[in-house]
């Protein structure tokens, strides 16, 4: 049966308003634009529902931020409803100020509950930060019920900024536990968080257990949530990011989820598929994936190139391995001295898959090396499910 929307709507978050005119509003205005333009271009289904913009969508919850903010909202249609929660940044200059700062410009509640299109909505505010009174947690396990006795079938759509613990990835990291023994008595749950500015293609960032999460980036910049990369866990050209989510339902329940790159306006290569938003047994993205045996691999004429050497330092290019996934997350590259076969240094890096133009080839310098030494280069790819390649090797020598 072919997928035709009944629903549609968008997810963002950790946009970053800043009291200037910064480029996180000219990405925002542009993601409006975009979104608008999908719809209008779409065979069968030409609304666009709903906005949801999950928390930190101010830099420091100021009144020019927010104010600016909700003037950008004015470019929304009539039909489109925007929702908008709050969380740890907008209350970087008090919670109480913040919330009554937000009411005043936005005349809209920070807690909310909506039908849009037969389906409910729930969006959460956090408090004390990124943190969940008995109050919130309360009056969301209220709204969940009222949706569960409408259609116990139908997915809920959940919104709050933190990601649940242990779920996508970024959750590591930026995430908080107090909703998980709330929202796992609800399986056709379809939750979305930020605040970790992970990138949205990465295939971690759907994950099904109890229901099902999903990362929805960011529009200011990317930080990763592995802590052995040799930059720590923002990476370099960070600030080229902008990504959302464009989801649709259908009368059948399905869920189609698009990861969509703002910067170059391209959605990414991939769709999360979700038939049966009530059932577990039916979920695709479990931690199942992980079991595999599948690993990326280089081409047989792929090689380690030479760019540059000098007495401490050896410049290189590199190329990207192949994977039956559509990206290779990162690489581990080994330099031994070759004559006792001594590991003097070990790199990760990422394959900057987080970029819809992901290069073709990586360049990396390696320095703090002997004059006059002959070295043993080798380069390991890395998948997201914990598997590694055969490496590929050159033996080269400083000056």
């Amino acid at each position: 049966m072919d997928f035709v929307p009944k629903l549609r709507f968008v997810a963002l978050s950790d946009v970053h308003y800043k009291d200037y005119a910064s480029v996180e509003r000219e990405r925002m205005e542009t993601a409006i634009r975009l979104f608008y333009n999908y719809s209008d271009n779409h065979e069968s289904y030409k609304n666009l529902d709903a906005l949801f913009v999950v928390g930190d969508f101010t830099d420091r919850g100021t009144n020019e931020q927010m104010s600016a903010f909700h003037d950008t909202l004015s470019l929304l249609r009539p039909e489109t409803e925007a929702v908008v929660s709050l969380a740890s940044h907008e209350f970087s200059r008090g919670e109480e100020e913040a919330l009554s700062r937000f009411t005043q410009i936005f005349n809209k509640p920070y807690d909310v509950h909506k039908v849009i299109n037969g389906f409910h909505f729930i969006s959460l505010s956090t408090t004390k930060g990124c943190r969940f009174s008995k109050e919130k947690i309360n009056w969301a396990r209220e709204k969940l019920d009222e949706a569960m006795k409408d259609d116990p079938k139908k997915p809920i759509f959940f919104f709050q900024h933190p990601h649940i613990s242990d779920t996508v990835y970024g959750s590591i990291n930026w995430g908080e536990d107090e909703l998980y023994s709330l929202l796992m008595n609800y399986p056709q749950v379809i939750n979305f968080s930020g605040h970790s500015h992970a990138p949205i293609n990465d295939p971690r960032s759907i994950h099904q257990k109890h229901f099902t999460s999903l990362g929805t980036g960011s529009l200011s910049y990317f930080e990763l949530d592995e802590f052995d990369k040799i930059y720590g866990t923002v990476p370099p050209k960070s600030h080229d990011c902008a990504q959302m989510l464009i989801i649709e339902a259908d009368c059948e329940n399905r869920v189609r989820i698009y990861p969509f790159d703002i910067l170059t306006e391209n959605f990414f290569p991939l769709i999360w598929e979700i038939d049966e938003p009530s059932n577990p047994c039916s979920f695709k993205y479990t931690d199942k994936r992980y079991k595999t045996n599948n690993a990326p691999y280089f081409e047989s004429d792929a090689k380690i190139i030479v760019e540059d050497s000098d007495s401490d330092s050896i410049d290189l290019i590199l190329p990207q391995a192949k994977t039956d996934d559509i990206y290779v997350n990162s690489y581990d590259l080994v330099v031994k001295e070759k004559r006792s076969g001594t590991v003097v240094r070990q790199i990760s890096f990422w394959s900057e898959y987080y970029f819809y133009n992901m290069p073709k080839t990586l360049s990396y310098g390696i320095t703090e090396l002997t004059p006059k030494t002959e070295y043993e280069i080798l380069l390991y790819a890395n998948s997201f499910w914990k598997t590694t390649s055969k490496p590929i090797s050159i033996i080269t020598n400083t000056k």
